[in-house]
């Protein structure tokens, strides 16, 4: 089947936050105590989704195979301890089902954010990034991420060696 796309709202809230445990724990549970993945996913919840989900310095967009949300991006207003004196946004986060890999989704859901941010005045976008996930890393150097420095992504008492991203838009 073929995705399609749309912005996301909060009524979609509740599927977000089910897809986004699923898809944080299918690539990185397995590097956590659980009682420190636990704390991590008790920490951000449905009202939480709802919150950003009506915050309009936010945006999404999901991407739904057979009328079931299967990835999404979420699009922020810069909040990485990064000095810029360029308008910028934070892509926090891009998740694809596992199932979905391959199928072209991530491709159109970046396609959206880079089109989104650009809309919106940013003139860098950044992100951050799990050192070891090399897949996430390939894809984002492929669209002109560069590395800026390290950061340090905490789950629950652990600190993740994640890094920072940026892109010139």
């Amino acid at each position: 089947m073929t995705a399609t796309f749309r912005a996301g709202d909060q009524s979609d809230a509740v599927v977000l936050d089910q897809l986004y445990e699923t898809v944080f724990c299918d690539t990185f549970a397995h590097l956590y105590a659980p009682e420190d993945l636990n704390a991590f996913l008790a920490s951000y919840g449905v009202d939480d989704w709802r919150g950003e989900l009506a915050d309009s310095s936010r945006a999404f967009r999901v991407a739904e195979v057979g009328g079931a949300i299967v990835g999404y991006a979420k699009l922020c207003p810069m909040k990485l301890p990064v000095e810029t004196p360029r308008p910028a946004l934070v892509l926090d986060q891009l998740y694809v089902v596992k199932q979905h890999h391959g199928a072209g989704i991530a491709v159109q859901l970046m396609d959206w954010v880079l089109a989104e941010a650009r809309r919106r005045g940013a003139e860098e976008i950044y992100l951050t990034v799990f050192t070891e996930n090399h897949r996430a890393r390939r894809f984002y150097e492929r669209y002109g991420f560069d590395y800026v420095g390290p950061y340090r992504f905490m789950v629950g008492n652990h600190a993740d060696e994640d890094i920072i991203m940026r892109k010139a838009l």
